[in-house]
């Protein structure tokens, strides 16, 4: 929602920007340059990539305008107190929360497989492949928007030389009209730039954030996981973990009283 949000704020401003010079919302609609941006945009992009790239768009940007689940302090908490259990109970014993529906795919793929005896450097192996795959899916929904912010504004140069081509052509026989079709002509250039830079490339830079964020997560579990195969201490697998987090989530760490022995 946020994201929405701030590409309101940023189309909005190019629009009361341009009103206050004077000029009208009427004379920033054309139909022939929009046609020639985006529906270039698009057959660039389509032609770029796989269709079944392009089919998952959807799910794309929904990820894009959503909020990143990823809470680390809370996972450290989540670990420490399987090591505990573990350490008195052995590693059978965290079978049943493995069980648990509620449970992170990933976690439970990964303490599954240290249930199940798997030597410690397969189940590293394994995990670290899952998080190549899974950055591999991020940076190709991030790659679509950025080559589209690639391509928009060059489509809207091909937009204003084909405008401009033809009011050259008509200059001879009709010039009534001549300030207002190299107003249409700009208007492409203007749609290129505009979308490029306040819609495709901030979303691929969310995505890449976001996509940066859920790696960071995918590490500590695996070092985590790992720890507990070991048999690591608690307390020192607490604060190994702990330098996964930012001054603010170390803050909420401690403010949870996680950080305490048991």
């Amino acid at each position: 929602m946020d994201s929405i949000v701030f590409v309101l704020v940023a189309l909005v401003s190019v629009i009361v920007g341009f009103i206050i010079d004077g000029g009208s919302v009427i004379n920033l609609i054309h139909v022939s340059p929009a046609i020639i941006v985006f529906g270039g945009t698009i057959g660039a992009v389509g032609t770029s990539f796989p269709i079944g790239d392009i089919k998952k768009l959807g799910s794309i940007v929904k990820v894009a305008l959503s909020k990143p689940k990823s809470d680390l302090p809370a996972l450290i908490a989540y670990f420490k107190q399987i090591a505990f259990k573990t350490r008195k109970e052995g590693l059978l014993s965290i079978e049943e929360m493995i069980s648990d529906e509620s449970v992170d795919p990933f976690i439970k793929k990964g303490l599954q497989m240290v249930v199940d005896g798997i030597e410690p450097q397969t189940v590293k192996d394994t995990l670290e492949l899952s998080v190549e795959l899974i950055e591999e899916r991020h940076n190709m929904g991030a790659s679509i928007f950025q080559a589209a912010g690639g391509y928009a504004p060059t489509l809207g140069i091909i937009g204003t030389v084909c405008s401009l081509v033809v009011v050259l052509a008509n200059l001879s026989s009709d010039t009534s009209q001549l300030g207002e079709s190299i107003s249409s002509a700009f208007l492409a250039t203007l749609y290129g730039i505009s979308s490029a830079n306040l819609v495709y490339l901030p979303i691929a830079n969310k995505l890449k954030r976001y996509n940066a964020i859920e790696i960071q997560e995918k590490n500590l579990i695996i070092e985590a996981i790992l720890c507990i195969q070991e048999g690591i201490n608690p307390n020192t697998l607490d604060e190994k973990l702990k330098g996964f987090l930012d001054k603010k989530q170390l803050q909420q760490y401690e403010s949870m009283g996680a950080g305490e022995g048991e």
